[in-house]
């Protein structure tokens, strides 16, 4: 079989559509995959690792939200199980495989029965009200998960070893499983059952009339998107090696993968890996570049002081707006639109 119709399969005959796109995401396959050897600092590696992370958590919330139309912020909620799952498990246990899996398997279990009831009881009503709904239960566990200190360890979390040796090994788990679980997504929507849900997205009533229940296709997107948010958590615990509620189950963790979705390109799997890669990046380097230009001018009036590194959560914020104005569509959307206006020229 030619390599092309390979790789077609591969990416479930959803390819990118834009060459510059192929081309940027080849190179952040290509950067990830060596980062160990090209960025061998702590700092470099961890900031990797958190990319591999939030590429497949906001993958899978994409599917909710860009896929199906759903707005839900408990995904956090999920996410926080899946770590949680792994750190009680190690914890209790010891560091080794069985205790790893028997964390994943619990977390799994638990995020999929929660997803299930939470989707059969409020998906019947509309969206605003899920989204509310979906907020209190966010808070509510990320309260638990802060009182039960003696299972959970409270404010303080949980540390705990696991049996992969060296950071290298456990960054290449993280780099692999991500790889595996992007590419099912990536089928999930665009098989027959993602299909309907983008029909569901698009037109509720005409789906319904064509005999596609809304609420069952809902349910499952939403049972899901919390599989693989879980298993975002687990992978993110175990590249710790810690887990506490404002690791995972933050409100700004929510709203992270919030602002990611928007950037990197709502209903395109492909945005979750521009958007994530773009936004992790900014977050842990824009002190670093604001540093760099208030030393530079620092004989400018006004300049070193605008630039300080302590305001970079207001230029954070400045791009994302310029993004957003710029970009509607995100990144993706706005590659693919230069790409299908060259092709018609």
């Amino acid at each position: 079989m030619r390599p092309d119709r390979v790789l077609d399969r591969v990416l479930s005959h959803d390819p990118p559509r834009s060459r510059a796109l192929a081309l940027i995401l080849v190179v952040i396959v290509a950067g990830l995959g060596a980062a160990p050897f090209l960025f061998p600092g702590s700092k470099s590696l961890d900031v990797a690792a958190k990319m591999l992370v939030f590429i497949l958590l906001v993958a899978s919330y994409d599917l909710l939200l860009g896929y199906t139309g759903i707005v839900s912020f408990a995904h956090t909620m999920f996410f926080g199980i899946g770590a949680y799952g792994v750190a009680i498990a190690s914890t209790a246990y010891g560091p080794g495989w069985g205790a790893l899996a028997l964390g994943i398997a619990g977390a799994l279990v638990l995020s999929l029965a929660l997803a299930l009831v939470i989707g059969l009881f409020s998906l019947r009503v509309k969206a605003i009200f899920f989204a509310m709904i979906t907020l209190a239960v966010a808070s509510a566990f990320q309260t638990l998960a802060s009182q039960l200190s003696d299972f959970t360890g409270g404010e303080d979390g949980l540390s705990f070893t696991t049996p992969l040796a060296g950071r290298v090994a456990s960054y290449y788990l993280l780099f692999f499983a991500v790889a595996v679980l992007f590419l099912l997504l990536l089928r999930i929507v665009n098989s027959p059952f993602g299909r309907v849900l983008q029909a569901i997205r698009e037109n509720d009533f005409r789906a319904e009339a064509i005999g596609f229940r809304g609420v069952v296709y809902r349910t499952w997107s939403n049972v899901i998107g919390a599989g693989f948010a879980t298993a975002a958590g687990a992978l993110l615990a175990i590249w710790l090696r810690y887990t506490g509620p404002d690791t995972t189950l933050g409100f700004e963790v929510m709203l992270d993968i919030l602002l990611i979705v928007v950037i990197g390109g709502m209903g395109t799997m492909y945005g979750a890996v521009l958007g994530a890669v773009v936004f992790v990046f900014a977050q842990n380097y824009l002190q670093d570049g604001l540093r760099a230009a208030s030393q530079a001018l620092s004989g400018v009036p006004f300049a070193s002081t605008l630039l300080t590194p302590d305001r970079w959560l207001f230029w954070l914020g400045l791009l994302f707006v310029l993004s957003v104005y710029h970009f509607p569509t995100g990144l993706v959307g706005r590659l693919r639109a230069f790409a299908l206006r060259g092709g018609r020229r």
